[in-house]
């Protein structure tokens, strides 16, 4: 595996999240496997990103470790110009950070709360207490969901949980939405009403948008397209 060069540099302002020379692996000796090689990698405030690749190229790990979900081996990964680690550190769980909020291939709602109760949840545990009902009322209502606000996940369809995640995310005011696979279990009229969707709130709200996909079309459909293979970055249309 390849040796990064300590990188002193911190991001610029443009930059709102950074990776210097991160590896992740994962065993250790002969049963070591590399997930992510020396990758080095930074997002601008308000770019579209997919990050493209077949099962295994990294995407996932690279997301994954953009969001605080898995330590580098090696590196470091910066949100803000401040090591995310750190960032960490101060959190009471020791995850993510502010400003970033997800979308995964499941939509992971809490069962026993409705979808209302599941949006302002989020909005709270953000530390948003500001017209909590108001706000997820209307973001119910901005992805096509305000009827359903009193339906527990159990009654929601597969599209439907999806919007109310994205709902979710919204609820937390990111800076930067990281989606991984987000369309994986949907069909593709479904998936494709689900990513307009998240376009739309992209617009208006301005997040940086991160996309971990192996679909060439979703990536297409993205500003910037940044492809993965075995762990490293093979070409960044950047």
């Amino acid at each position: 595996m390849t040796q990064a060069a300590p990188i002193e540099r911190m991001a610029g302002p443009a930059e709102l999240s950074a990776c210097h020379g991160v590896s992740v692996v994962h065993g250790v000796g002969d049963a070591a496997v590399v997930a992510l090689d020396a990758v080095d990698v930074a997002f601008a405030a308000g770019e579209r990103v997919a990050l493209w690749g077949p099962s295994g190229s990294g995407k996932t790990t690279l997301l994954h470790a953009l969001g605080g979900l898995v330590q580098p081996t090696r590196g470091t990964v910066e949100w803000k110009g401040t090591a995310l680690a750190s960032l960490q550190a101060r959190t009471r769980h020791g995850l993510g950070a502010p400003g970033i909020a997800w979308v995964f291939q499941g939509s992971n709602l809490l069962p026993s709360f409705t979808a209302f109760e599941n949006v302002a949840f989020a909005r709270a545990t953000a530390g948003l207490h500001a017209d909590v009902a108001g706000d997820s009322l209307e973001l119910l209502a901005l992805v096509g969901l305000g009827h359903k606000a009193d339906s527990l996940p159990s009654e929601l369809s597969g599209g439907e949980s999806q919007r109310v995640a994205i709902a979710r995310s919204l609820a937390q005011r990111p800076e930067m939405l990281l989606c991984d696979e987000p369309t994986g279990h949907l069909d593709s009229d479904t998936a494709e009403r689900v990513l307009a969707l998240v376009d739309a709130a992209q617009e208006r709200f301005g997040f940086t948008l991160v996309v971990a996909t192996h679909d060439a079309e979703i990536a297409a459909g993205l500003d910037r397209r940044v492809e993965l293979r075995d762990g490293a970055i093979v070409e960044d249309s950047a």
